[in-house]
């Protein structure tokens, strides 16, 4: 079983958990669209950088 040497004191615990805060991400309005999304991620209509990259299939005329 693990055993500590020395009691961390609650400033040094304090600052060790000073990075485990939640993050709040990098928004940006995207240039065609308009839509707001996460910096470097497509939107959800597929537009990255003023592109559109997903095109929609239409699967219902694979026969």
């Amino acid at each position: 079983m693990a055993v500590q040497q020395n009691k961390s004191t609650r400033s040094k615990k304090k600052m060790r958990r000073s990075h485990d805060n939640i993050k709040i991400f990098n928004l940006s309005r995207e240039k065609v669209s308009g839509e707001i999304h996460i910096r470097h991620h497509m939107t959800r209509n597929g537009y990255y950088r003023g592109k559109k990259f997903i095109l929609k299939n239409d699967s219902s005329s694979k026969n």
